[in-house]
């Protein structure tokens, strides 16, 4: 195989791994100045990224379809760019449940865990960069286990998070709303893990 057809899959990985990098900074800005008069256009503008991704990530599928020799099994290909389009739609699936739920202003704790969700989002776009080099990059290793500690912290930041909104929350419908927020938020650090552990699994293979 040819390393211009290889270099095919990693470049997507790394592609597509970039949209949810620039959706969750898109998040951040949102939610950092929330203008809930705001929330459609801006929903329409975080559905964009996500759209694009989804064709980024369609270009590959239909490659992988048709390939006869893939750089690494084709089930790995498929989980990874699997795992990396569902960390762009848990993002984009936060701010839909800010919109539907019709939120008026943004609490502390979804800031604090959205923060996490980028570090872990950037670190899944270094991830990509290097993944191509997997069989000799000594930085690899390091990342993935950085992805893992980031997990762990947000789901620390996520329980006490919900502790806090049953504690002090008296307004059902908040209570409601911004348990699927956290909840969504949650599930896009475990998204970024499990890109991770599709990658960890790659290497182990490999070695």
């Amino acid at each position: 195989m040819s390393k211009k057809q290889d270099d095919f899959y990693f470049q997507n990985f790394i592609e597509c791994a970039g949209y949810s990098c620039q959706a969750a900074h898109l998040l951040k800005e949102i939610l950092s100045d929330f203008r809930p008069e705001d929330t459609k256009m801006r929903l329409d503008e975080l559905h964009k990224i996500e759209h694009e991704a989804d064709m980024k990530k369609h270009e590959l599928s239909d490659r992988l379809t048709k390939a006869f020799i893939t750089p690494i099994e084709r089930e790995d290909i498929a989980a990874l760019s699997e795992q990396i389009d569902d960390l762009t739609d848990k993002i984009e699936e936060v701010f839909i449940r800010i919109y539907i739920n019709n939120v008026k202003a943004i609490r502390p704790e979804a800031l604090k865990m959205l923060e996490l969700v980028i570090q872990c989002c950037e670190e899944v776009c270094g991830l990509m960069r290097e993944f191509a080099n997997f069989r000799r990059s000594k930085e690899l290793k390091d990342r993935i286990i950085q992805i893992n500690s980031l997990e762990e912290e947000a789901d620390r930041l996520y329980i006490a998070s919900m502790h806090s909104l049953h504690s002090e929350e008296k307004d059902v419908l908040a209570v409601i709303a911004w348990r699927e927020i956290y909840s969504y938020l949650e599930k896009c650090a475990d998204a970024c893990e499990h890109a991770a552990d599709v990658v960890e699994s790659v290497v182990m293979k490999n070695s």
